[in-house]
């Protein structure tokens, strides 16, 4: 992992709330925390590197980078929540100009491609796990998401 994959990395946790996260890379182990002081630290093998300042409150999240389809869990609304498998930035479309994979009123399957997530350069396609009609995107196009983050409610009837 190079210097500008770290910096890339402390951005997006500077943007949440996750307060750590531990990437283990050819022997390499680097943890990012985040925390109220002024100053983050980044603790890469020996190495120290400076970060921005950070502003938000830390909630503790762990991070599942290679998690290849969103979990689903049934709310009381008789709705399906599709939620986000990991960190990274939303997008609803493979890129400018290009269709969207998922709106309001459309219909989604199992194995549908329903948004991206980019995470440190990788796009992620998540796909549905389940059948239904998506009542309402949760999350706004290239807004960045937490892990287990709702993105889109789904009415399984």
């Amino acid at each position: 992992m190079d210097i500008k994959q770290i910096q890339e990395l402390v951005k997006l946790i500077n943007k949440t709330s996750i307060g750590e996260i531990t990437i283990e890379e050819d022997g390499r182990k680097i943890t990012i925390k985040q925390k109220n002081d002024p100053v983050q630290n980044i603790i890469a093998s020996s190495q120290t590197y400076a970060a921005a300042p950070v502003s938000a409150p830390a909630a503790q999240q762990p991070a599942a980078p290679s998690i290849p389809a969103a979990p689903v869990t049934v709310k009381t609304d008789n709705y399906i929540t599709i939620k986000s498998p990991m960190i990274g930035t939303f997008y609803r479309q493979a890129g400018p100009g290009k269709p969207v994979f998922a709106s309001v009123d459309d219909m989604v399957t199992p194995g549908k491609v329903v948004c991206i997530i980019e995470a440190m350069k990788l796009f992620n396609e998540i796909e549905s796990e389940v059948k239904g009609k998506i009542v309402k995107v949760l999350v706004e196009d290239a807004s960045p998401v937490e892990f287990d983050q709702p993105l889109f409610l789904v009415d399984p009837s």
